[in-house]
């Protein structure tokens, strides 16, 4: 089973995942991945534009290999904002979609205190583009299809 965890950042889609992924399971990770392959020391959550070129292809090339074991492993992906292409592209898989979002309040707490201050960026388009503009609430951890 492919699963898709998306939220804004700072939401606590890491989190979810390692409260369900076994050890066995594959975990395909951005964040985790950037650190993996960052020199000593690298930030957590800041990467220069080679680094995460170099990790885009990275994740795109686990997916790939990833999509050949779903009938004998559980993927979990982190895909924070995925475009209509890649929301197909799981569909077409039986992916389930995991929508992690604690509120916008706390989201936008959590970005301040441990993230950049361009994620706030990232946190307005994430709500703009899955609220349309409004302001209700979201169910934390709530799974849903596109």
């Amino acid at each position: 089973m492919l699963y898709v965890v998306t939220g804004p950042p700072g939401a606590g889609k890491s989190s979810w995942i390692r409260a369900h992924a076994k050890a066995v399971d594959i975990v395909i990770d951005l964040d985790l991945m950037a650190l993996a392959m960052a020199g000593p020391g690298a930030d957590h959550h800041s990467h220069t534009k080679a680094l995460l070129r170099v990790v885009h292809r990275a994740r795109q090339a686990a997916v790939y290999e990833a999509e050949q074991v779903l009938d004998t492993t559980d993927v979990y992906l982190i895909h924070t904002m995925p475009q209509a292409k890649a929301r197909a592209r799981y569909k077409r898989l039986g992916a389930r979609i995991i929508v992690v979002d604690p509120g916008e309040a706390i989201v936008r707490q959590r970005v301040r205190d441990m993230r950049q201050p361009a994620m706030e960026g990232v946190v307005t388009r994430w709500y703009r583009d899955h609220r349309q503009g409004g302001s209700r609430p979201v169910t934390t951890q709530a799974s849903r299809a596109w």
